[in-house]
């Protein structure tokens, strides 16, 4: 590598990440004492965070242009500081802390890495969403074996680990997703229900099959869909919210429905919000859980089709996920392995 490295740079507060960001040259630092440095090979998209991002809208991140950006990449590592004993030259590392992601290299605490077996799609995607999927289910969804769960876009990223995480765990599953295509492949992970929300009213279904309510939902969406789990929930059900992908400028609407109290109240039923970036502690044995689960057959990953390649494939790949045509994990390849020989 040269004497500096290619990094996507917040540089304004803007609508839309592409446009409050450029591609810019950054210096290529040796790691300090307890650092490692690593080549980027693979990044993961995180659109909603990153559209948020851009409009200064993440409450619990603080930022203020310039600032590096993106979450989660996996690399090789290519230099260590004095005292780091976890990695060596030539390790597989993989970051989910902030601002890691969108950038050819990165040099921070050793503690920011976890080491992996290879820097491939499949550990990006374990060590970030399958976590983020874990924590949601478990820790804030607080799943017990065999309850009825139902996942808002059960076909993208987030939901396909979602889905196959609680039927590990014996539960019966509903996908919602949009379309046939996707309707396929949550069916396809084993969902025993899928409702296809272009085709069906979702709150219809819920209230017409399950009259005992869902005792787990997991919302990544908002609007008519969280409506429907929120109105369809079991007594002491869980609701939460992972996401809300059509309701990104949270702009006041007019609402005529009851309070959600009405909702919550008689029922026992909790709404709980979920943010992986305020659960670090638990990472580590997140992990090793779902490495577990992938190595013993249980868990796979499943990439989204389209390939996006370099820091401005990153663009492209946000779109594309904000467009709602992703099935599965979408990634970009930052550098190559002949790159970054």
């Amino acid at each position: 590598m040269s004497g500096t490295y290619r990094a996507i740079r917040l540089e304004r507060f803007a609508s839309s990440f592409r446009a409050a960001t450029d591609i810019v040259e950054v210096p290529l630092t040796l790691p300090g004492p307890g650092e490692i440095r690593v080549r980027n090979r693979l990044c993961g998209i995180n659109g909603i965070f990153d559209t948020q991002i851009a409009r200064n809208a993440v409450d619990y991140v603080p930022v203020k242009p310039p600032s590096l950006t993106g979450v989660e990449a996996i690399g090789i590592v290519d230099a260590t500081g004095a005292g780091v004993t976890d990695f060596a030259v030539g390790d597989a590392a993989v970051t989910m802390r902030f601002p890691g992601g969108y950038r050819e290299a990165n040099v921070g605490p050793a503690d920011n890495f976890a080491r992996v077996p290879a820097a491939t799609r499949d550990w990006l995607a374990l060590a970030s969403t399958g976590v983020s999927a874990l924590l949601a289910l478990e820790h804030v969804g607080a799943v017990k074996d065999g309850e009825t769960v139902a996942i808002s876009a059960a076909a993208g990223g987030l939901g396909h680990f979602l889905v196959q995480l609680a039927l590990a765990r014996g539960c019966h599953v509903i996908g919602v997703c949009g379309g046939p295509d996707k309707a396929a492949f949550v069916r396809q992970l084993g969902a025993q229900r899928v409702i296809d929300h272009r085709a069906e009213n979702v709150g219809v279904v819920l209230a017409a099959e399950y009259p005992a309510g869902i005792d787990v939902a997991i919302d990544s969406v908002s609007g008519a869909i969280f409506d429907a789990f929120l109105g369809n929930m079991a007594r002491h059900g869980r609701l939460v919210v992972a996401g809300a992908a059509t309701d990104l400028d949270g702009k006041p609407e007019l609402m005529t429905g009851p309070r959600i109290v009405h909702s919550i109240y008689y029922k026992g039923v909790s709404v709980r919000g979920f943010m992986n970036g305020l659960l670090t502690e638990h990472w580590p044995a997140a992990r090793a859980r779902v490495f577990e689960l992938y190595r013993s057959g249980h868990l796979a990953v499943s990439a989204d089709a389209a390939r996006f390649t370099g820091l401005e494939g990153v663009y492209d790949g946000i779109e594309h996920l904000l467009s709602g045509r992703s099935i599965g994990k979408v990634m970009v390849e930052i550098r190559t392995s002949e790159e970054n020989a």
